[in-house]
């Protein structure tokens, strides 16, 4: 691709004086060579731009490619576009953070946002850098996270110029810590951690005119954690104290905040000893002018400080102590030194309350403030000091006492916070100023510069480093980048007969001078080093070219600042001083002093910044660069020189630059196949590997291969190619746009034509006819008329009577064959009444198969029955008289019916034989042939049992008629089974009613008790509760039969009125449940089976209470049941506290069990075809730190449903409480991906609200299909529900504002504001939601009255109500299986 191709009607960026750059359209075709490039600016101004041909202006990135989470993820990679992008973010979207490579920009909104809540920390928590809105939390997270894995130790560096917000960034990051890493065995060591940051903050922070809480100090907090990963301590080092801040402060900027504390607070009781006032009451406060902090007030700040002491254990003594030395500091500052003469001075009486305060010999401190001892190697000569020196002496003293004091409460903060045991890893969390450039820059501007060029080079190489491992992790060759090496100004810097040492040098001379020092740099590096410069107007100063920019130096102070001394005699005498604070604390500055008065101050902090440097070096850094936006401190405005400048400034521009020089666009294969499917062929697409096609597709796009890289898992791009793919993706759509357009017009063209065409026809359709109409025509129309319905009379009739002729034969036809068919089926009957003649009590006992129904034998046979065994209890004599009455009318007809019984026998099977399969049918539509089978099986079993004789008799006189009857009953019933079916009817029913007429049975009545022992009290806890497992007992078992079994032990016990007994079995039961629930405190079907069988039998103790409102549905023999001597309410109330905490660790365990499905289910998962809405994501996610788990989808959050609720319903859990549990899942479902959708910016599009609908539509199906519609489980689903509406609905109009006010009324005015904020296209032809449209919004929501929290409670928990349902099930009819174990147990 010709790189002039792209400045075709392109747009670019040219310089600006105001905004730093300027957007541009180019308006006609810039050709090689040519010296001027016409461009259209965004005000539509015409300008011809001189261009150098070798040096283009840069070029603009595409739409869609604006406002990235992730810089590098922009195809053309430049400072423009950068600023472009953090603007955008910043001003429009309200967003803060965005990151550029590996580090994170953080921009100070000069504003409370609602984004730092416990909330947003646990949605942050277990997340995947890439994933999450760019955040300081996300940085946090991958550090803790990489700490973890790795074991190694880390590093947060947070940089950046005063006022940028470094301060709150470090608070953030140590608050995260604190609260992912809980130690539940040592849970205050977090709040102590938490603790040290308002003390530093007090002692080490104050007012400048760039922020008003600005930290003078460097700090780096290493953060122990043990081998699981929970805080165990901390421990602190401090760098650069601003000790000059203590004793001189620029207009409108403060001391340190801890000063105007205490003279807030002045009045107070407490410090009424110190002697203080108002802050304008003392010369070191009141120096610049501004003593009070709008919005901040120092007396409540003073209590906070009081309090974080007291939570670090630092004693009211020491606390008091320290507020001595400080107001000490106050009065010392307020000590006026008059001259005396030329070469004198001398001291009024202020000085006697700064001696009081710490003990002091006011004479020798009045003395030697304006004397000093010089010891000679002959003679110690004590000379005057001029009133100049003495005012250096005593600021000299003044900052050497609040210096010594600060590192002496960072001591005791660090001893505070040392914990036992060895420390397993630590995360370091380093706060230091920024590169600073003032008006007047002195010795501290010049150590601050000189620690951000070491941090700088370290940085450097940390990157380097990276992007050497991204090629080779990936196989691509690699390539020497080119990156600013700052080692030149280091060796500047500190080489050997460099600046510091010839500073030191200097310092060593009696008589140095600041002058002098500059004329040995002069001599030194003056056109012999170019990062150095003597400015062309001044003497004094001295530039360097830092690696941000050129700094000038005044020299005036270097070597004051860096001697740092304070005469030995005064520190003898404070060493007097009797506070044991004081006293012990001075003794070792005293040592110290001593032995440390050859070390200079750059000395001292060019160790510490060395040791830092090893820290550093030796832990995995991440990055955190602070922005300020304005220098008024304005909220959300953007200063874009300002911000230029700090970027330039902080090494984000650098990373760019490093990027840029090799792939900055980096994709994955799957990524590049769903965003650019769109411009592959049928043919390409036919190629099963997804990779391959991505080859091939690149190959056919760009022509130049030098223009990418095919790594192992992803595609490498140079700067500008995601553009061009852009560019041709957005041709495509335009192209297949304008193609449906095409053919949607024309078919509604098409539509409109055919609609004219059939108008037309009709008309002139009615015109013809309305021409052709005369009475000729009329006449000739009724005749046909008449004619047809003649016609057609005549052939209905005729049809009619043939089918009347049809019907009538067919009916005659089948009534002959209906009658015959019935005539032989009565043939065979009448034929055997002949057989049998006069033996009706025979043909009604056998025949009953036969058409005689045998209906017609049950009520005389029943007559009979009763009337015999009215009278009678015996047994035997009901039997005689049954089988008489029924089968016997006298001796002489058996005797006949014995004659005639191998003739019937042979008559009976010709009947049988005769009977077709269609009759044996109809005799058994009812089931009866069934019903006499069984009947015949139990009658057989029953004559066996009483017969005596199988061989039959018919002789009365020889044997007793009980004899008889039952040898002819065994012969009857022998015979019976070798005659026909009909035969064995008819015997099987009379049988059957003698089998119960002989066996009467009289059932066991129970009444509802266990009886137990109470040594059995052990036992019957563990096998009905510890050892009971839910799998295998719950089926076939009614609901809570664990739960009905103890109720009836416990009725047993109220049975024997037994107190004692009944206490020590409900005590055991309720151990035994907690026990089990907090051994299996995990294991949901184990809570789900205790939770219902505690609710289960916490409504056996209400409705067997005796109480009337829970009798109200009992059946009587239920209300018989009731407990009779003691009132178990208390056991009640305990049981419900029970069954509440066991509800809510059912819910948290199911809600672990189905949490990291949700976001990736409801939000990731794309299940409709067509609206895959990827982009370039840049280098955080393809750096992502952990490996891609197994995906889910909604339908693993509809399976996991499914499996909690058919859990839930075979355990026997009640309907109202299974409803109450689905909601809680419901809204938490609902929270979460709400919660996930206002921290990702990439989620909040229209296709994303599409696929959000179309999920909850699926959850809406789910709770239809379990029929738990009333569960209000739906509602909770509305607040999403809504966010998808809005991300899907139009946002342009007024009417489209207030239709989205009308609509969301779930959602609360930050969350709305948040969303329309977030919104983001996804191809060009959607539009942005422009800032105008937010703040118009936003005044409609102005009146409603809503919690100003955007995200929701996701740890919420509805109040759970256990409604009374009455058991069903009759006590007395339960038993116990056999798999429970509790055969010692005995019902009553």
């Amino acid at each position: 691709k010709d790189p002039l191709e792209i400045y075709t009607y392109n747009r670019v960026w040219i310089p600006d004086n105001e905004e730093v750059w300027q957007s541009a359209e180019i308006t006609k075709n810039y050709k090689a060579g040519d010296s001027f490039l016409h461009v259209q600016l965004e005000d539509g101004t015409e300008l011809s731009y001189p261009v150098d041909p070798a040096a283009l202006p840069p070029l603009r990135n595409p739409d869609i490619l604006v406002g990235e989470n992730d810089l590098t993820a922009l195809s053309y990679l430049h400072e423009p576009a950068v600023l472009h992008n953090l603007k955008i973010r910043f001003v429009e979207s309200k967003l803060i953070y965005t990151y550029s490579g590996i580090i994170l920009v953080a921009i100070n909104p000069y504003k409370q946002l609602p984004i730092y809540g416990d909330a947003i920390i646990h949605a942050y928590s277990g997340q995947n850098m890439g994933d999450m809105d760019p955040h300081i939390f996300a940085v946090a997270e991958e550090a803790y996270k990489q700490m973890a894995r790795n074991n190694k130790n880390q590093s947060i560096i947070v940089s950046g110029e005063s006022g940028a917000g470094k301060t709150v960034s470090a608070r953030y990051t140590m608050r995260y810590f604190a609260t992912v890493s809980k130690s539940s065995s040592n849970a205050d060591v977090e709040d102590k951690v938490l603790a040290s940051n308002p003390i530093t903050e007090a002692v080490g922070n104050a007012k400048t005119t760039r922020n008003d809480n600005s930290s003078r100090f460097g700090k780096y907090t290493e953060i122990s954690f043990d081998q699981s990963y929970q805080i165990i301590g901390a421990n602190m080092r401090t760098y650069l104290l601003e000790k000059s801040r203590v004793v001189f402060q620029s207009e409108n900027e403060r001391n340190y905040h801890i000063f105007y504390q205490l003279c807030a607070s002045a009045m107070q009781p407490e410090y009424e000893h110190l002697k203080l006032g108002s802050a304008e009451e003392f010369h070191y406060t009141r120096m610049g002018g501004s003593t009070v902090i709008e919005g901040v007030d120092d007396r409540a700040n003073m209590v906070e400080t009081q309090k974080t002491f007291a939570l670090l254990g630092l004693k009211k003594d020491f606390q008091m102590d320290v507020f001595k030395m400080l107001a000490a500091i106050l009065h010392l500052g307020n000590v006026e030194i008059a001259a005396v003469g030329d070469e004198r001075s001398s001291i009024n009486k202020h000085l006697s309350i700064f001696c009081e305060l710490l003990d002091l010999n006011c004479d020798k401190m009045a003395r030697w403030l304006c004397h000093r001892k010089i010891v000679t190697t002959s003679e110690t000569v004590v000379k005057p000091m001029t009133r100049a020196q003495a005012v250096n002496a005593r600021d000299a003293l003044a900052k050497k006492i609040y210096s010594h004091l600060f590192d002496f409460i960072v001591e005791r903060i660090n001893q505070a916070l040392q914990f036992p045991g060895k420390q397993h890893t630590f995360i370091g969390v380093l706060d230091i100023y920024g590169f600073e450039t003032f008006d007047v820059n002195s010795f501290e501007q010049f150590c601050i510069n000189y620690a951000n060029e070491k941090l700088q080079q370290q940085f450097n190489l940390h990157v380097f480093k990276l992007e050497q491992e991204e090629y080779m992790k990936e196989d691509i060759p690699w390539t020497l980048i080119d990156f600013y090496d700052n080692q030149p100004v280091i060796d500047l810097i500190e080489a050997k007969m460099g600046i510091l040492e010839l500073l030191d040098e200097e310092c060593l001379l009696p008589h140095g001078k600041d002058e002098n020092w500059l004329q040995k740099l002069y001599n030194n590096f003056v056109n012999k080093n170019a990062l150095f410069e003597k400015p062309r107007m001044s003497n004094t100063s001295f530039i360097i070219q830092h690696f941000a920019d050129k700094v000038e130096y005044k020299c005036e102070g270097f070597l004051e600042k860096n001697r740092d001394t304070v005469h030995e005699v005064l520190i003898e005498i404070l060493k007097e001083s009797k506070p044991k604070l004081n006293r012990s604390r001075f003794d070792f500055l005293l040592k110290c002093f001593i032995s440390t008065t050859l070390m200079s101050g750059i000395f001292q902090f060019r160790n510490s910044l060395s040791l830092l440097m090893v820290t550093l070096n030796a832990t995995t850094p991440h990055y955190v660069r602070c922005i300020k936006p304005n220098d008024e401190k304005l909220p959300f405005e953007f200063d874009s020189k300002r911000v230029a400048q700090q970027l330039r400034a902080c090494g984000v521009l650098e990373t760019i630059r490093i990027s840029a020089q090799s792939y900055p666009s980096r994709w994955t294969y799957i990524e590049f196949f769903s965003r650019y499917s769109i411009l592959m062929t049928q043919q390409e697409l036919s190629i099963n590997d997804k990779k391959q096609i991505c080859k091939i597709v690149l190959q056919r796009l760009i022509q130049d291969p030098n223009q990418y890289q095919f790594g192992r898992t992803k595609i490498f791009f140079r700067a500008g190619q995601v553009a061009y793919l852009e560019k041709l993706r957005s041709d495509r759509l335009r192209q297949a746009c304008t193609l449906l357009q095409r053919r949607v017009r024309g078919w509604l063209q098409r539509r409109r034509f055919l609609a004219l065409r059939r108008a037309a026809l009709t008309v002139q359709q009615y015109y013809r006819g309305q021409q052709a109409i005369t009475a000729r025509n009329l006449k000739e129309t009724w005749a046909a008329i008449v004619i047809q319905k003649y016609c057609r009379g005549y052939l209905v009739r005729r049809l009619c009577q043939l089918i009347h002729v049809a019907a009538v034969t067919i009916q005659a036809y089948t009534r002959g064959f209906l009658a015959r068919k019935k005539y032989r089926k009565v043939q065979p009957i009448k034929h055997l009444i002949s057989v049998t003649g006069n033996n009706l009590c025979s043909v009604k006992k056998m025949n009953t198969i036969a058409i005689i129904p045998i209906l017609y034998l049950f009520p005389q046979l029943q007559k009979r029955i009763e009337e015999q065994v009215r009278g009678s209890s015996q047994l035997l004599i009901c039997t005689k008289l049954f089988i008489l009455s029924a089968l016997v009318k006298d001796v002489e007809l058996r005797r006949q019916e014995k004659m005639h019984y191998g003739h019937l026998h042979t008559n009976g099977s010709v009947l049988h034989s005769r009977l077709s399969t269609e009759d044996l049918e109809h005799l058994n539509e009812d089931g009866e042939l069934w019903f006499a089978y069984e009947g015949l099986k139990k009658a057989t079993r029953l004559v066996q049992f009483f017969s005596v004789s199988k061989t039959p008799s018919c002789d009365l006189e020889d044997k007793s008629k009980d004899q008889w009857v039952t040898n002819f009953t065994v012969q009857l019933v022998c015979s019976t089974m070798t005659i026909s079916l009909s035969i064995n009817l008819a015997v099987t029913v009379l049988l059957c009613l003698t089998a119960e007429a002989l066996v009467p049975t009289v059932p066991k009545e129970y009444i509802g008790m266990m009886e137990y022992k109470k040594e059995d009290e052990e036992r019957i806890i563990q096998n009905l509760i510890l050892d009971l497992k839910p799998r295998g007992v719950v089926v076939n078992m009614i609901p809570g039969l664990p739960a009905h079994i103890l109720f009836m032990c416990v009725r047993y016990a109220d049975y024997l009125n037994d107190a004692d007994m009944l206490k020590s079995f409900m005590n055991v039961t309720i151990d035994g449940i907690k026990q089990v629930v907090k051994e299996h405190s995990e294991d949901f079907e184990m809570l789900s089976f205790w939770l219902s069988n505690t609710y289960y039998f916490l409504n056996c103790l209400k409705q067997y209470s005796g109480e009337e409102e829970f009798m109200k549905h009992n059946t009587p023999r239920q209300n018989k049941n009731c407990l009779k001597h003691f009132d178990l309410s208390e056991y009640r109330q305990i049981l419900s506290d029970l069954a509440i905490q066991i509800y809510h660790q059912f819910i948290i365990v199911m809600e672990n069990n189905i949490q990291h499905m949700i976001v990736p289910g409801m939000l990731e998962y794309e299940s409709l075809q067509g609206i895959s809405g990827l982009k370039p994501t840049g280098f955080r996610k393809r750096s992502s730190s952990i490996d891609d788990t197994d995906t889910y989808t909604m339908t693993s959050i509809l399976q996991q449903l499914s499996y909690f609720y058919s859990t839930m319903c075979q355990n026997g859990l009640d309907s109202e409480l299974l409803k109450q549990a689905v909601k809680q899942l419901f809204f938490l479902i609902g929270a979460v991906t709400l919660n996930s959708l206002f921290l990702r910016k990439d989620m909040c599009s229209c296709r994303k609200g599409m696929q959000i609908r179309c999920n909850i539509s699926y959850m809406e199906e789910w709770l239809k299909d379990k029929n738990l519609q009333s569960s209000n489980a739906k509602e909770t689903l509305e607040p999403l529900s809504q966010a998808a509406w809005l991300l899907q609905v139009k946002k342009i109009t007024d009417d489209d504002a207030k239709e989205i006010c009308e609509h969301c009324t779930s959602l609360s005015t930050v969350q709305i504001v948040k969303i329309l904020n977030s919104y983001t296209p996804i191809d060009d032809f959607e539009k942005r939601v422009t800032p105008s449209f937010v703040r118009k919004v936003q005044a409609m929501l102005n009146n409603r009255e809503d919690v100003p929290q955007l995200m929701l409670d996701t740890k919420h928990l509805f109040q759970v109500t256990f409604p009374f349902t009455p058991s069903p099930h009759a006590l007395e009819l339960i038993q116990v299986p056999s798999s429970f174990k509790l055969g010692f147990l005995t019902r009553v």
